[in-house]
């Protein structure tokens, strides 16, 4: 069965890569405006499932694989720094404080029901002076992470502690819910 992942994400891609199954990728073209008045969890969900169907509707042979993650703080969605000014001004407001990482998954075939899951990951920030997030974020670069860091690397230095069910998926594809997913879908996994 053709598996697709619906993200141009380097991120996505290597994570998904660990469960050595074959797959391509593509890219979704989704609106990812929020709807008014959308809680980020819902928010994450609806994009994850539209980012599957708009690659499934073009490959409808495949199952596909689509994933969202919003970050949420002080109960509002916060997006990608994009430059250096951004990700210190977001670290600056997240010293000490705590962020909700919601991680929206669906792996569809087209024309069949969604298999769906949300992942919550809550990290805390240590409070951070800031010639350590100016430090980090001149380390780093982490322009194109939500919350301006990259737990994978360099960016766990600034936590106090993580809270997840699945460590995966702070970086943008819970792996133990794809796995699930998957085998629900068919796919045979360890």
């Amino acid at each position: 069965m053709p598996l697709l992942l619906a993200s141009t994400s380097i991120y996505r891609r290597e994570q998904l890569a660990r469960l050595g199954l074959p797959f391509d990728t593509a890219r979704p073209e989704t609106d990812e405006t929020p709807h008014p008045g959308e809680a980020p969890a819902a928010l994450a969900a609806r994009l994850a499932v539209a980012k599957a169907a708009a690659v499934a509707a073009l490959h409808p042979q495949a199952w596909v694989i689509g994933s969202d993650q919003v970050a949420e703080f002080d109960g509002r969605p916060i997006g990608k720094p994009g430059d250096r000014a951004g990700a210190l001004a977001q670290l600056t407001a997240m010293s000490g404080r705590e962020v909700r990482f919601l991680t929206g998954l669906c792996v569809l075939r087209h024309g069949q029901a969604p298999l769906t899951a949300l992942d919550t990951t809550v990290v805390r920030f240590r409070e951070l002076d800031a010639e350590e997030i100016a430090r980090y974020v001149d380390a780093e670069q982490p322009y194109d992470c939500a919350g301006s860091f990259k737990s994978e690397g360099l960016g766990i230095s600034l936590f106090e502690a993580i809270e997840s069910r699945d460590p995966t998926a702070l970086i943008g594809l819970p792996l133990i819910a794809t796995a699930r997913l998957l085998r629900e879908a068919g796919y045979r996994l360890p």
